[in-house]
């Protein structure tokens, strides 16, 4: 078929395929193909032309306008991966409470992830985040999360970054970890290498907060330890005790099975408690809810904050799909007032 024999269509054929297409069936490429040539090609290129009412063009542009449409949603879905959010229900951006006014920068927390890879570390951040275990395993680049809280009163936002794809980048994983507040170190219990990855991270972590803080000796961290895949007891390769005498007594380890949801909700307390935030941070212990009906606790239709009643109610907490990693100069900034706080300014080297 030539050019010009694809632009002729009656009117009937036109109606059924707007039809067709409205449904997204298996025949809509083939018809946003002989639309587009029917608009661009000009009418004096084939004697039937004139056979086409100006109502047949009308219908042409209703369905390249309802294609463009479709296409504009797809790209918006495509684009935020597997988090497939209705922008019309949802902020134009991602929430940020301490940038908002809020809540107050102590409120606000970040936890890093590290791990070797198939341990788990995704299935157990989705299960901190209210959702549920995931069979199916796809290696993660990087993931960052953003949970905010509704407890007594008060706004908590805590980030949560998963570097598992850092493992191979020094610096960008030094980053990572001066950015941590708190850390949750996962291994597999059926893996003993993901163990000894496990303890050269704690090492790294102390020395990377020792060096930034002026120390002399290896910081104090606060770590949480988890080995996970407790339902694969059968395969286990770690024990309890091996743990404890490598790493010591006071190491806060968890054994958790994030499939049955077996030691989750006590390792999530201690990172909590480990944190400076409330108990109530577990998932647990409070309701999901939307992220606007969670805005709609503190601020109007036009963004102004309610009063301190307004936020009062039982705990709460919304995640928010449009979280993003901040940039580099974010995190550098970051890192810097942490280092400022117990020296004076200086240059901050990530080597």
């Amino acid at each position: 078929m030539n050019t010009t024999e694809k632009f002729y269509l009656p009117v009937d054929g036109i109606l059924e395929m707007f039809n067709s297409l409205t449904g997204l069936d298996h025949q809509s490429n083939i018809t946003h193909t002989v639309l587009q040539s029917a608009a661009l090609t000009p009418t004096t290129q084939h004697p039937k032309v004139s056979n086409i009412s100006k109502t047949s063009m009308g219908i042409i542009k209703s369905v390249r306008g309802h294609w463009r449409h479709q296409g504009n949603r797809a790209s918006r879905s495509s684009s935020s991966g597997n988090r497939q959010v209705s922008t019309d229900r949802l902020p134009k951006r991602s929430v940020d409470l301490l940038e908002l006014g809020l809540t107050k920068p102590r409120n606000c927390h970040r936890i890093v992830v590290l791990g070797a890879p198939r341990v788990g570390k995704t299935n157990i951040l989705q299960r901190f985040l209210g959702k549920e275990f995931e069979e199916d395993y796809e290696p993660t680049v990087e993931d960052f999360h953003r949970k905010l809280f509704h407890i007594n009163g008060e706004a908590y936002q805590v980030d949560l970054l998963d570097a598992a794809s850092e493992r191979n980048f020094p610096a960008k994983r030094r980053l990572s970890i001066l950015t941590g507040d708190t850390f949750l170190l996962v291994f597999s219990l059926d893996d003993k290498d993901s163990f000894s990855e496990v303890c050269e991270l704690l090492n790294e972590i102390k020395a990377a907060k020792a060096k930034l803080l002026k120390l002399k000796h290896p910081a104090r961290v606060p770590v949480v330890i988890c080995g996970n895949k407790l339902d694969l007891d059968a395969s286990r390769a770690v024990t309890r005790s091996e743990v404890s005498e490598i790493l010591g007594e006071d190491v806060a380890f968890f054994e958790t099975s994030a499939k049955d949801g077996t030691g989750l909700d006590d390792m999530f307390k201690a990172l909590a408690t480990l944190g400076g935030l409330p108990d109530e941070t577990s998932p647990s212990r409070h309701q999901m809810i939307p992220l606007l009906t969670y805005q709609s606790l503190y601020l109007d239709q036009r963004g102004r904050r309610w009063s301190r009643t307004r936020g009062l109610g039982a705990p709460c907490a919304a995640t928010d799909p449009l979280a993003r990693r901040p940039s580099f100069t974010s995190d550098l900034r970051l890192v810097l007032r942490s280092s400022t706080k117990h020296n004076k300014p200086e240059r901050c080297q990530i080597q």
